[in-house]
């Protein structure tokens, strides 16, 4: 996991190394970073022309010491006010060191002649450190070399598409209290593999979703939660006497009456490791009553879905229900957490709005997107910058919630279970050739995760 911080939470990690070491040594570690960089993606930088754009802050100060290392290494150097006019003409490298994270203003970036290599300093400039909208314009970057932690703003918004490659330099400020991280492949390793001497029942799930002319959902998360490694999965969902579909053959299904749904659905719990509930379940009065006395009667960890989530209509009845039981996952698309909010759109600081539904519900929350954003009822948050617009098809959300039902009846606890469960999600849809659909995606992920125990 790479540390994350607001920039806020940034300024204050400064101010801590400034206890221990110098303002100038920082800049000195930062530069020589934003140096190397440009070194190890144009080697040869002898009789090359490398224009630096440089502010008034430490941002423009780490990119005067790069130009001076440059230029030591033969580069016909420039540097450039940030204030004044900028001309990027004749250059085959440009620094954007001009404003980094602290810009609170417009800016009104240069225009970079084709085939140069830009090289951000922090963040492109213009572009906000929290929440990756561009205030003004902003140049894009072929890399972004960053200090000490990842803000928000590089993963968020538009700041993925302008920063380009992402490096994180140690310039020895301590991270240790960011609360903040974003997952990478190789936490991968963190999905607990299947004990020696397991059976069936040690990753049991009960999932309740699957309503009349929606089976496919639950058939769906049932896939996905057994590919995630449950031992044993048992579908519980209302029928209407008309469903005829072909369900996975290792499934155990319960149909049952919306009546008798929540009584049926707790006895199946109570001997199993995780609980999944809503996908295509349906939204009617016996529903979402049912939905209700699951999630105050559960004995397990749920993850809440879909229609399980419809059932509630504010943070406030959703905290009722929630409040003094095992964790409970919610796993939203924006409009389906506008409509618990009751507000008409997410805004630019989706961090905050993830962050603090998860303290209003007392629930864990993963907000889907290209970048996914868990945040726990702590305050914790993590990230999965795994999605790929391959997964834009309708059903990978079920097989998701199967999935993160899967880790959590392995005994991860909700947070990391929802952002190993996204970044895993991701990371298989990627390995998809032609276009993704739901029903393949289950295999992919189960290939990829006996990939990671067993070697292949």
């Amino acid at each position: 996991m790479r540390p994350v911080v607001t920039v806020a939470e940034m300024r204050a990690l400064d101010a801590a190394a400034l206890e221990i070491t110098t303002h100038d040594e920082l800049v000195e570690r930062a530069g020589r970073a934003v140096a190397e960089t440009v070194l190890d993606r144009c080697p040869s930088v002898a009789d090359r022309t490398i224009i630096v754009v440089a502010g008034k802050g430490s941002n423009g100060a780490d990119g005067r010491v790069a130009a001076r290392l440059l230029e030591v290494k033969g580069a016909s150097v420039r540097v450039l006010d940030a204030t004044g006019p900028v001309d990027l003409g004749g250059a085959d490298v440009v620094i954007d060191a001009a404003y980094g994270t602290g810009l609170a203003r417009d800016y009104d970036a240069p225009t970079a002649p084709p085939g140069v290599l830009v090289v951000a300093v922090d963040i492109p400039s213009g572009v906000d450190g929290d929440t990756g909208q561009v205030h003004g314009s902003a140049l894009a970057a072929d890399v972004t070399v960053t200090m000490a932690a990842l803000t928000p703003g590089l993963l968020l918004g538009q700041g993925p598409a302008l920063s380009g490659d992402v490096v994180l330099a140690d310039i020895g400020i301590s991270t240790a209290t960011a609360s903040m991280a974003l997952l990478d492949e190789d936490d991968l390793s963190l999905i607990p593999a299947r004990a020696h001497r397991s059976h069936k029942w040690s990753r049991a799930v009960t999932i309740v979703a699957g309503g009349p002319g929606m089976e496919g959902a639950g058939a769906l998360s049932a896939l996905g939660c057994l590919r995630g490694g449950a031992g044993m999965t048992r579908l519980v969902h209302p029928v209407d006497g008309t469903a005829s579909m072909a369900w996975p053959l290792e499934l155990v299904r319960l149909a049952t009456s919306p009546d008798q749904l929540a009584a049926v659905a707790l006895e199946e719990a109570a001997r199993c490791g995780a609980l999944l509930i809503g996908p295509g379940l349906g939204t009617g009065a016996p529903i979402k009553a049912a939905v209700h006395k699951l999630i105050a009667e559960r004995p397990c960890p749920v993850v809440l879905d879909a229609d399980g989530l419809t059932a509630f209509s504010t943070p406030a009845e959703l905290a009722a229900a929630v409040a003094d039981g095992p964790p409970v996952i919610l796993t939203p698309h924006d409009g389906e957490l506008t409509r618990l909010l009751g507000i008409g759109s997410l805004g630019d600081d989706r961090v905050e709005v993830v962050r603090s539904t998860a303290t209003a519900t007392g629930a864990v929350v993963l907000l889907k997107g290209p970048t996914t954003i868990i945040a726990s009822p702590e305050g914790t948050v993590l990230f999965s910058m795994a999605g790929t617009p391959a997964l834009a098809t309708a059903g990978t959300g079920d097989v998701l919630a199967g999935l993160i039902a899967a880790l959590l009846a392995a005994g991860l606890a909700a947070p990391l279970a929802a952002g190993l469960g996204a970044l895993a999600h991701g990371c298989a849809g990627a390995k998809a050739t032609g276009t993704l659909i739901a029903s393949e995606l289950p295999e992919l992920i189960g290939n990829l995760i006996g990939a990671l125990h067993h070697g292949g």
